[in-house]
């Protein structure tokens, strides 16, 4: 293949992770692990086998300043700003149309821009061997993780056809993407086998990829193609403005992964977490004897399987378990971890009451 492209998707708001993620720096420029933000790990993991000129990140246009500040290593006409969230498919569509002018047969890896993976060699192994699928069967492959327990927070991808060969790492046919199950039904893709969960990981040429949009999103498609008939010029911004706003917004998985025949599987066995939640933190992190954990200065007093996050001073934690304490500026969170997932719905009440200073 001539080239692969990386579109990493940059534009969401983080709001399970409030405080520290906020309208104007959220989850995915944050450095939860480390000196760098998780988008700057994420380039780097990418920059291994994809020229830096080559990657393209799609953000909110009200996340500009953030994102150029910490993406001084990538040309500047890479960064693609949406006026308006619109979902997956709109934002990987407008990416494959800027990538279409240098190679529309090159090769397009998709990636969250939040997610943590350590055994950097095996990802690119597997991300390479779902490139060579791509290129050689013109298949959209998705990464699918190996389920260690029956997960409800995640899609489901049920495989097919085995297509492995000779080949190190295991690759399939799909046969449908599944939504989000309960607990139950959970369990018993796991006691079935050969189901995997859905990274949000993708893999395709760009002709490819835009053929299916065309397909089965034809309006989405046409609209792609009058934004992508004004690129470089001055009226570029309120094209893409206008026409940009009123698109479905639609997930690629609904869109397209859930109607294509096309679609396959490669195997994914590297450690890998979305970090969802403080909670996913707290669960990835390394802790002490007592089981607590965290990021800045913590003191843990007759405390055990906390987790704390402080961005100044000392928080103390005296005589509770289980919690998670988050201090960042003006806002304190304070919650029992096993309500981590409920966070956003702080967010949710900060906006309907004006609350703009903690947000």
């Amino acid at each position: 293949m001539d080239k692969i492209y990386t579109l990493i998707m940059a534009g969401g708001s983080g709001t399970r992770f409030w405080p520290r993620s906020k309208t104007a720096k959220p989850k995915q420029y944050l450095n939860i692990f480390g000196e760098q933000s998780l988008l700057q790990d994420t380039i780097e993991r990418f920059a291994t086998f994809t020229k830096k000129e080559n990657i393209y990140i799609v953000s909110s246009a009200t996340q500009a300043k953030v994102l150029e500040e910490q993406t001084p290593m990538l040309p500047k006409e890479n960064l693609i700003y949406e006026p308006v969230g619109r979902n997956t498919l709109p934002c990987i569509g407008l990416a494959a149309m800027y990538a279409e002018r240098e190679d529309p047969d090159g090769v397009m890896v998709v990636s969250p821009s939040d997610h943590l993976i350590t055994n950097t060699a095996l990802f690119e192994d597997t991300v390479l061997a779902a490139a060579k699928i791509a290129n050689e069967r013109d298949g959209i492959v998705t990464l699918g993780i190996t389920p260690t327990y029956p997960a409800t927070g995640y899609g489901y991808v049920q495989t097919a056809e085995d297509i492995t060969g000779n080949e190190k790492i295991k690759q399939f046919k799909v046969e449908r993407f599944v939504e989000k199950p309960d607990e139950a039904t959970a369990a018993d893709y796991l006691k079935q086998g050969g189901f995997y969960w859905n990274s949000g990981l993708f893999v395709f040429k760009v002709s490819v990829f835009l053929k299916a949009v065309e397909e089965f999103a034809p309006e989405l498609y046409a609209d792609l193609r009058k934004i992508q008939a004004d690129l470089g010029n001055p009226s570029y911004p309120e094209t893409l403005d206008s026409i940009y706003r009123a698109v479905e917004s639609i997930s690629v998985d609904y869109g397209i992964m859930e109607h294509a025949k096309n679609i396959y599987l490669v195997e994914g066995n590297f450690d890998w977490n979305d970090l969802g939640s403080w909670e996913s933190v707290y669960q990835t992190d390394k802790k002490d004897e007592n089981g607590n954990a965290g990021m800045g200065e913590a003191i843990f007093l007759d405390a055990k399987n906390s987790y704390v996050s402080t961005d100044d001073g000392l928080v103390a934690v005296v005589g509770l378990d289980d919690v998670i304490v988050v201090r960042d500026g003006n806002t304190t969170l304070v919650c029992k971890r096993d309500n981590a997932e409920d966070i956003k719905k702080i967010v949710e009440q900060l906006k309907a009451n004006n609350k703009s200073e903690y947000l």
